[in-house]
Parts: C-alpha cells; sequence; structure tokens
C-alpha cells in the first residue's frame, strides 16, 4: 500500500533527500516548509505525488492544523519525519537563554507537538512510523555544541520512551544520528557571541564549522536510503548512526562511558543503607 509521508524540513538536506527517496518508493509525501516556494521543484518534479504545505515547526496552532488537514485529505499518516533543524556554536557561557529556547523550540518542542498530532491516529490504525532526526551529537558533544546537543538528547530520551509507548500499537520509532552529511547544516549555523578565553576550544569548533561547510564526506542520498531500509526492516533499530564518523564517535563514545562506569562500579554500587 502506498504510505502517506509527512515530512519537515523538506526544501533541504535530509528532509529533501526522504522526500526524493518516499516517491521513488512510490509513496506520497506532503512535505513542509517554512515558505511553500522552496519546495517549488520538487512538486513540479513529482505531480500528485509531493504536496506543498507552510509549517513553522515552532507554531503549535499550525501544527495542530496542518495534521488535521493531512488526515482530512488523505486519511492517515503512515511516516511523520521531523527533518527541521539547525544548529548553533557557542560555548556553555557564551550562550544565551533566548539562543537556547529557540533551539529546543526547534529541535524538542516543535517535534514533541507533531508526534502528539500524529499518535492518535496512528494509535488508532495500529500503525505507524516516526523518525526523529537526532545527530551523533545525540549521544555526545564537545565545546561549542552544548546547546545543539542538549537539544538532541533531549529528543532522544524523549523518542526512547516514545518507542516503548508505542511498541504496543504497532508503532516503530526510528532515531538517525548523522555525522557530517553535506547539507545545508554548517552554512546556516548560528553563533553566540565570543567570549576571548574560549578561543582555543570553541573556536576550534567554530573554525570546523566554516571550514566544513559543503566539504561533508555524507552524502544525503545515500542516509535517506539506510532509512528506508530501516523503516522497511523486520525490526527497526531505535537508533541508526549514520556515516563513519558517527558511527565510530558512538562507538568510542560508549566504550568510553563503559570503561569509567567500571572505574569507579565498587564506589558507585557502595551507595546503599547498610545491612
Amino acid at each position: 500500500m502506498r504510505r502517506i509521508w509527512l515530512i519537515t524540513g523538506a526544501n533541504s538536506g535530509f528532509g529533501r533527500a526522504l522526500t526524493e527517496a518516499a516517491v521513488a518508493a512510490g509513496d506520497t509525501v506532503v512535505a513542509t516548509a517554512r515558505r511553500t516556494e522552496t519546495l517549488a521543484d520538487v512538486v513540479a518534479a513529482h505531480p500528485g505525488r509531493v504536496e506543498a504545505v507552510r509549517l513553522d515547526v515552532t507554531d503549535t496552532a499550525g501544527i495542530t492544523a496542518a495534521v488535521d488537514a493531512v488526515i482530512a485529505a488523505h486519511g492517515r499518516v503512515d511516516v511523520l519525519v521531523n527533518a527541521a533543524g539547525r544548529t548553533h556554536v557557542g560555548a556553555v557561557e557564551e550562550t544565551t537563554d533566548a539562543e537556547l529556547r529557540s533551539l529546543f523550540e526547534v529541535h524538542v518542542f516543535g517535534p514533541a507537538a507533531l508526534t502528539r498530532a500524529v499518535l492518535p491516529h496512528m494509535r488508532a490504525r495500529r500503525s505507524g512510523a516516526i523518525v526523529q532526526f537526532s545527530s551523533m551529537g545525540g549521544q555526545m558533544s564537545f565545546a561549542g555544541f552544548s546547546a545543539y546537543s542538549a537539544t538532541k538528547f533531549a529528543l532522544e530520551g524523549f523518542s526512547e520512551a516514545l518507542a516503548d509507548e508505542g511498541a504496543a500499537f504497532g508503532i516503530k520509532v526510528l532515531v538517525v544520528e548523522p555525522g557530517a552529511f553535506r547539507t545545508a547544516l554548517f552554512g546556516g549555523a548560528s553563533a553566540s557571541t565570543e567570549i576571548d578565553a574560549y578561543a582555543d576550544t570553541v573556536g576550534a569548533t567554530r573554525r570546523m564549522v566554516a571550514a566544513g561547510d559543503g566539504l561533508q564526506p555524507g552524502d544525503p542520498a545515500k542516509a535517506a536510503a539506510a532509512i528506508v531500509a530501516a523503516l522497511d526492516a523486520e525490526v527497526t533499530p531505535l537508533r541508526l548512526p549514520l556515516g563513519d564518523d558517527a558511527v565510530d564517535a558512538v562507538v568510542g563514545h560508549l566504550d568510553a562511558v563503559r570503561a569509567e562506569i567500571a572505574t569507579w562500579e565498587k564506589v558507585a554500587r557502595d551507595t546503599a543503607f547498610d545491612a
């Protein structure tokens, strides 16, 4: 049966790549972006298969209206893809409340609202899939990415509970953890006002982001194919790191966490009341 996809951030990067992959698989895509004119080319390339809808993921009322409209038009949402996002560079001390809250609106509260909007329909049909775009930065972090990683850590915790809750209703949850892919993420990065004391640490991250734009090794089309394969698998993984850098970084981080726990295991365990 032809699936109905609802994809945020469909005008570029992973959202665009997944739109193309879904259409190639014979499915129909409701593609969303803040400006529908940025979707004109993909709609024209796939008449009747891609529908452009204006959606700002920070607009909760707009989210409800958009999902209601999709249900009214198509009867269901088979796959929700929360792909809209951006990045931000700044030391913890440099990052303002406004900058942090703004990023949480895009990466956490927007996906949460979209998820809540589709869940009753998926639950009633006992079928559906929700794809959450995290990052390898959703498993670890480093200087300059505190705000970005904080949102992705939050999204991963949210999604792990969602997977546990949704399994009984046939709802799959896939958390995608890409490394460096050739999308517009680095080019659209925002940055906090710099404090000289962090020039060596956060400064290196700023330089990496600036120099890496357009040179990232990851191919979004191959990422999209991997995501479709994971969704079509009999057992869909909860987490899917993508790219050599992401796999190496996530595995290395998990090894480091395990080693640290082992070093402190006796102290950690010896915290119960004495018998």
